[in-house]
């Protein structure tokens, strides 16, 4: 399966900046193959990147999603409303949710599962702080995240993308060592190929945490890194097309 890289801008770029961003970026990756390229703007950016590239090699996302069809739940953007939009992927339970917003694990869950039922591709978030990390929960908390992030989904694994994001690693300029990265992702497989009974064939995992063009090329040579998540980096065209060409190198 072809690796993924994925643009989470976060809040930034108006309109007529992801306007001039995609109409940059879609030409440097015209020619690109073998692998799936993501891009989640903002939400008032979607229909007009939706736009600018329904003929082209890349992927629209969505940075969040709510798991009802419609209701009055101020704020909130659903399922329905993504597909209209052609979103194929939808980022569900980053750090930034969870630890700003204080999204819990088992609305994580409706999310994921709302995702699956509407016929778009979750990239599940998970990751730990600093202080976890100190103390040596890495992998509990990841644990936790992934069994109470696709609980009730063990068939549906294989529909599912997950990215680890260690927090302390986040634009902080800081990112873990191929070693660090490994370890974690290679925790995941084994964890995710026991949930699903062997279905995780079609699970990506990426990671996240200050990917940026001059340290992707190292990181994706990591066994089980099977894509990234990229932040800062995405948001400049040219940078984020370097990171593409250097996962591209394995």
């Amino acid at each position: 399966m072809a690796y993924l890289i994925a643009a989470n801008w976060k809040m930034n770029k108006t309109v007529a900046e992801s306007i001039d961003y995609i109409k940059t970026f879609k030409e440097l990756v015209r020619d690109l193959k073998d692998v799936d390229i993501m891009i989640a703007p903002s939400f008032t950016a979607l229909s007009s990147v939706s736009s600018l590239i329904s003929d082209t090699n890349i992927n629209l996302g969505a940075q969040n999603m709510f798991y009802a069809e419609k209701g009055a739940y101020t704020g909130e953007i659903s399922p329905v409303m993504l597909k209209e939009l052609n979103v194929k992927y939808v980022i569900l339970g980053h750090s930034e949710r969870r630890h700003i917003f204080g999204e819990k694990d088992e609305l994580i869950n409706k999310k994921v599962h709302a995702a699956i039922e509407f016929g778009l591709r979750p990239i599940l978030c998970v990751g730990e702080t600093l202080e976890e990390r100190e103390l040596g929960k890495t992998k509990s908390v990841v644990e936790r995240q992934i069994r109470s992030g696709i609980a009730g989904l063990e068939k549906e694994v294989s529909s599912i993308d997950i990215a680890y994001e260690p927090v302390w690693a986040i634009g902080t300029g800081v990112n873990a060592t191929v070693e660090q990265a490994q370890e974690v992702h290679q925790f995941i497989r084994n964890l995710i190929h026991d949930i699903s009974k062997g279905n995780d064939k079609g699970t990506r995992i990426l990671y996240g945490g200050s990917v940026n063009e001059k340290n992707a090329s190292e990181l994706i040579k990591a066994k089980d890194v099977e894509g990234f998540l990229v932040g800062t980096a995405s948001l400049d065209p040219k940078k984020f097309y370097e990171i593409i060409l250097k996962s591209m190198e394995v």
